[in-house]
């Protein structure tokens, strides 16, 4: 299978730099609509194909790029990035002077991908395809961006954060600025302009916020 997802690789995506962040390149779409037709011939009894990971999404581009602006928030500390998809805020990670980093993302395509965007950009980062959101938290700081995007991971990661809250695990969280946020206290950090790229002619997304979690008052809130 990592043959053929080589290949799929090669004729799908080119080695691009991230507009918000230039010092990165990543994998990204040749065709934004026909990777997916392509990934979709990949398809298997119950493991469906979606190359997310094939985009630099405005989240991640915020996150990637306050991590580079900002390295003594990772300097020397252990990274989990999940649902990393490209990988691109834990590459930003190691490249800031991370410790560690761990890119999690339950697609083999994504992991395969990361593992390529990490060799492309100079850095070690470990993958796993293991689904993470209900374990323990071992990291000194956590990164989520683009991933709360349906209304099960948006109750799933809700519960993560709690969690991340209440044992006081930094959590650095972003997205695009129309999408719905946990209902946690968080500490909004930089607004961004990130387009998503490439752009999908349905969907034109260009402004990101980045928040911070905050530690010990993971509390819901009442949304007005």
């Amino acid at each position: 299978m990592s043959d053929t997802i080589d290949a799929f690789m090669r004729a799908s995506t080119a080695i691009t730099p991230v507009l918000l962040v230039p010092e990165l390149k990543l994998h990204l779409a040749l065709d934004s609509q026909r990777i997916f037709q392509r990934a979709a011939e990949l398809d298997r009894p119950g493991e469906k194909f979606q190359p997310f990971w094939a985009f630099a999404w405005p989240g991640g581009q915020a996150l990637a790029r306050y991590i580079l602006d900002t390295p003594v928030i990772i300097r020397g500390r252990r990274v989990i990035d999940i649902g990393a998809g490209s990988g691109m805020a834990a590459i930003a990670a190691m490249h800031a002077g991370g410790l560690s980093a761990l890119a999690a993302d339950i697609d083999p395509l994504a992991v395969r991908a990361i593992q390529r965007n990490a060799a492309v950009n100079g850095v070690e980062v470990a993958t796993t395809t293991a689904d993470i959101l209900g374990e323990p938290i071992d990291a000194d700081l956590v990164l989520i961006a683009d991933l709360v995007y349906e209304p099960e991971l948006a109750t799933r990661v809700a519960a993560f954060l709690e969690a991340a809250a209440r044992a006081g695990t930094d959590v650095l969280l972003a997205d695009r600025s129309t999408s719905q946020r946990p209902p946690l206290s968080f500490s909004l950090l930089r607004e961004y302009d990130a387009p998503l790229t490439p752009d999908m002619h349905d969907l034109n997304i260009e402004k990101a916020r980045l928040w911070r979690l905050d530690q010990r008052r993971g509390r819901k809130v009442r949304r007005r």
